[in-house]
């Protein structure tokens, strides 16, 4: 009987959300495995921030941490704009049509910043952008809609984007375990970009910290 109340323990310990967890992390293994990471210089980062503002009002780089903050009452990043106030990083360079691409970095939201997009994949068919993810009262999520990860306020998480552009697909790893896919939205030409991007319900202010930015390639 031992080994019958054993197994029947171990059925219910698999069963657990934790160990599904566990076990999707394992099975998905190192989401950059089988890319090549390109070369990056600070010429690939290129801010946009309140036109009114120089860069340093809005921006810092300081021991690896790219820490990047807009007020809800700021100016758009042109002064031809009708969009919402942003400090974001567009990284230029590597713009793609094809092929599968990958956006790495470890990001940091302080509690109390809500209703802000911190990561893009610009460029899609018939809307400006393929994917979004905003944060809303501490939850990470698909433009508003569905919970990719919940509880990310005062912590580090890595996060990386799959781009499958010829398969017309996306999937968004948090630490290591797959959370979304969905289907792409189509464009021409893409890019990545990450920072703060006021959305709907927007805090006063709106802040996010960005290190170990990567974009990788699948050759």
């Amino acid at each position: 009987m031992a080994w019958l109340v054993y197994a029947c323990l171990l059925v219910v310990l698999l069963a657990s959300p934790a160990s599904a967890s566990r076990s999707l992390a394992v099975a998905g293994g190192d989401p950059t495995g089988g890319f090549t990471a390109v070369s990056l210089s600070e010429r690939n980062f290129v801010v946009q921030h309140p036109y009114d503002l120089p860069s340093n009002a809005r921006y810092k780089f300081d021991g690896g941490v790219r820490q990047l903050w807009v007020l809800a009452s700021d100016k758009p990043h042109d002064r031809q704009s009708n969009t919402s106030p942003r400090t974001e990083i567009r990284m230029t360079g590597y713009d793609y049509s094809s092929g599968v691409w990958q956006f790495e970095g470890y990001g940091y939201v302080p509690s109390g910043t809500t209703g802000v997009s911190v990561m893009q994949v610009f460029g899609a068919g018939e809307s400006a952008t393929t994917l979004m993810l905003h944060v809303y009262d501490g939850a990470l999520r698909y433009y508003d809609r569905q919970v990719v990860e919940e509880h990310i306020y005062d912590r580090w998480f890595r996060l990386n984007v799959v781009h499958d552009v010829d398969a017309s697909t996306l999937a968004v790893f948090v630490d290591g375990v797959e959370r979304l896919r969905v289907p792409g939205r189509g464009g021409g030409s893409h890019y990545f970009k990450f920072g703060v991007y006021a959305q709907r319900h927007d805090s006063s202010c709106m802040e996010s910290r960005w290190k170990d930015i990567k974009i990788l390639k699948k050759i």
